[in-house]
C-alpha cells in the first residue's frame, strides 16, 4: 500500500483514538519485536521510520554470525524504511497514554523488500499460493508456561502461586478449576485481547504444572501470524503485572512436557471459496500431494519449527514428553504422529501439523510448513500409508539436535529457492552462531558428574 493510500487510514484510525504516542514494530529472525517508539504527530507527518537491515542477523544473545558465514550479507547495515501495515494496527491497553503498535513490513531505500525480514518470508509463500488460485486458512494453537519469577537463571523454573496459595504438583489437564486458579491474570489478558481484537478461542489447561493453551480462530496466515506475535507479548505483559512470568520456552522445566504451537492448515480455492482438501467428501488429490510434500520437506524445515537448543528436548521420546511428536507420519484422529487430520466434515478438512514448538517465530512456522506442502502439490507427491496405531514405535525419525537439522536446511534447496537463498542463508549463520554460543557455556550437569569424577 502507498504512502497516500495508508495515511487516511492511519489519521482516521489515530484520530478515534486520541493517539499520542506510536510503537512500531518489525519481528526479527526469533520473534523478538524490534523497533522505534515515536510521538503520534511525527509518526504521521515526519515519514516513515527506518532501522539497520542488521537486525535480521542478530542472534538471540544479541551478537552477530561469524564474517566467513555471513560474507554473501552487505556489511554496509544497509537502512531499510519501515512501512505501515493497516491491516496489523493495535492499541496499547496496558499503556498509561493512548499508544499504537503497529507492525510493519520493511523495504530498502530503493522500494525492493527486505527478503530477511521473517513477514516477506510468508508474504513470499502466500504469493506462490496465489499464483495458482490458493488460499490457504490456518489455525494457531500456542502452549506456554506460568512460572514464578526468577532472577536467576542458575535455579530452575517453578509452577507459580494460583488463587488458593499451592502450587500445582500433579498433571491437571483440562481441568477448569486449574485454570481459575490464574482467573484474575487470564480475565486481564482477555480484556486485553479484546481491546486489541485479537481472535482468541479458546483457552485451555494442558498437561504441565502451570501449563495453558490458547486457540485462535481460524483464518488468514498472515493475519494470524501478526496476532500470535502481538498474544506473545500481552501475555508476558499480563503475567508480569500478576507477579509471575510467561514463557514460550519449548522445553522450560525437566519434568514437565514441553509446549508446542499446532497448525491446522487447510486450503481454499479463491475463487470459489470451496475447501480443496475435499473432494465429493473424501480427501482429495491436492491433500494426499500436501500431505506427501509435509513429509518429504520436514525434516529439513526443522530450524524453522525448532529453533533453538532447548526446543529438542521438547522433542524427545521420555515419559514427561506427554504427546509431542517425534515422526513425520500421519493419521486421522491421531496424536502419535506429526500430522494429525482431525475428524470433521468436508467443508473443515484439514492437518495439523503438530512438529513447530511455541519458542518458534510464527511467520516462519507458517512459511516453512506452506512451503513444504506446496512443494508436495507442485510435484504431486505421495504419502505413505495413513498410521493406524502408535507412530512412536518406529522411533524417531526428526532430526534429534539443533546442529544436525541446520545441516538439513543446508542441503535442501527446494525450500530455499522458496523462503529465499539470501534469507536461508542468513537464519543458518545466525542459528550456527547461537549453536557455537551455547557450547561455550558449562552446565550444571557437567560440573555436577564430570568435576570430581573423570
Amino acid at each position: 500500500m502507498s504512502n497516500r493510500q495508508e495515511q487516511p487510514l492511519l489519521n482516521d484510525w489515530f484520530q478515534k483514538h486520541g493517539i499520542t504516542e506510536v510503537e512500531c514494530l518489525v519481528s526479527d529472525l526469533t520473534g523478538i519485536l524490534k523497533g522505534k517508539i515515536m510521538p503520534a504527530g511525527k509518526y504521521l507527518n515526519g515519514g516513515r521510520p527506518r532501522l539497520p537491515d542488521s537486525i535480521f542477523i542478530q542472534t538471540v544473545t544479541g551478537g552477530y554470525p561469524d564474517d566467513e558465514d555471513i560474507r554473501f550479507w552487505n556489511q554496509t547495515e544497509r537502512d531499510m524504511e519501515l512501512v505501515p501495515d493497516p491491516g496489523a494496527i493495535y492499541l496499547v491497553p496496558w499503556a498509561e497514554d493512548p499508544t499504537a503498535q503497529i507492525i510493519h513490513d520493511c523495504f530498502y531505500l530503493t522500494g525492493e523488500p527486505v527478503d530477511l525480514a521473517p513477514r516477506h518470508v510468508l508474504k513470499r509463500v502466500l504469493g506462490l499460493y496465489a499464483e495458482r488460485g490458493w488460499r490457504p486458512v490456518i489455525a494457531p494453537e500456542v502452549e506456554f508456561y506460568l512460572v514464578k519469577t526468577n532472577t536467576d537463571s542458575d535455579y530452575p523454573l517453578e509452577p507459580p502461586i494460583g488463587r488458593t496459595g499451592r502450587q500445582e504438583s500433579s498433571r491437571q489437564s483440562f481441568s477448569i478449576d486449574a485454570v481459575n486458579e490464574f482467573d484474575p491474570l487470564f480475565e486481564e489478558m482477555y480484556d486485553y485481547c479484546d481491546a486489541m481484537s485479537l481472535d482468541l478461542d479458546t483457552l485451555i489447561h494442558e498437561e504441565g504444572a502451570g501449563q495453558m493453551e490458547v486457540n485462535f480462530q481460524h483464518g488468514d496466515p498472515l493475519a494470524l501470524a501478526d496476532q500470535v506475535v502481538m498474544f506473545k507479548r500481552t501475555l508476558r505483559e499480563t503475567a508480569l503485572r500478576h507477579g509471575m512470568y510467561a514463557t514460550f520456552m519449548a522445553k522450560p522445566m525437566a519434568n514437565e512436557p514441553g509446549s508446542s504451537m499446532h497448525i491446522h492448515q487447510s486450503l481454499l480455492d479463491s475463487e470459489r471459496g470451496h475447501n480443496l482438501f475435499a473432494d465429493d467428501g473424501q480427501p482429495s488429490r491436492l491433500f494426499h500431494h500436501f500431505i506427501g510434500g509435509l513429509q518429504k520437506y520436514l525434516p529439513a524445515a526443522m530450524p524453522l519449527l525448532a529453533p533453538n537448543v532447548n526446543s529438542y528436548r521438547r522433542l524427545m521420546r521420555t515419559d514427561s514428553s506427554g504427546s509431542a511428536p517425534i515422526n513425520v507420519e500421519w493419521g486421522m484422529d491421531n496424536r502419535t504422529v506429526g500430522l494429525r487430520v482431525p475428524v470433521s466434515t468436508p467443508e473443515s478438512s484439514r492437518v495439523e501439523n503438530r512438529l513447530a514448538g511455541a519458542d518458534a517465530n510464527p511467520y516462519l512456522v507458517m512459511a516453512a510448513s506452506l512451503a513444504c506442502g506446496y512443494l508436495g502439490m507442485l510435484s504431486q507427491l505421495e504419502p505413505r500409508p495413513p498410521m493406524t496405531g502408535s507412530a512412536w514405535s518406529g522411533g524417531h525419525k526428526l532430526p534429534d539436535d539443533i546442529g544436525p537439522a541446520l545441516d538439513l536446511l543446508q542441503e535442501s534447496q527446494a525450500l530455499s529457492d522458496i523462503l529465499g537463498e539470501r534469507f536461508t542463508h542468513s537464519y543458518l549463520a545466525v542459528k550456527r552462531a547461537e549453536h557455537r554460543a551455547y557450547f561455550q557455556v558449562i552446565s550444571s550437569w557437567e560440573r555436577e558428574h564430570l568435576l570430581l569424577r573423570v
